[in-house]
């Protein structure tokens, strides 16, 4: 029951940081409430078994570049819920970078003020 609460939590904490995405990044945009729910799902399962395992794979690189390269893992992961929800499109490198570092800020304040505090990963 735990788990399931924490997945109701993480999906609507997503739900609700992309549709912020939308509202302040006007190149942000999906189509209806079902394809936000549908891209935070997505988002969420992306973040949850894809980017361990790019994190994982890109150490190395990670070590070269002092971090930098797990940005572009954040961004590829959004990017791959832009590419694969048709109604929810994020246009644009540049959209793409700040909605990336909109999304690290929110999951920030999540971590130290959320239901879950410092469970939360991104």
């Amino acid at each position: 029951m735990r788990f399931i609460k924490f997945l109701a939590l993480s999906w609507a904490a997503n739900a609700i940081i992309l549709a912020i995405l939308a509202l302040v990044l006007k190149d942000v945009t999906y189509d209806g409430v079902g394809d936000l729910l549908t891209a935070a799902a997505l988002f969420g399962i992306l973040n949850t078994f894809l980017k361990p395992i790019l994190r994982l794979l890109t150490l190395p690189l990670a070590v070269i570049t002092l971090g930098i390269i797990w940005f572009f893992v954040s961004m590829l992961m959004l990017a791959i819920t832009s590419w694969i929800v048709n109604g929810f499109d994020i246009d644009g490198f540049w959209t793409l970078v700040w909605s990336t570092i909109i999304v690290w800020l929110l999951n920030l304040v999540l971590d130290f003020f959320g239901p879950w505090r410092g469970t939360r990963r991104d």
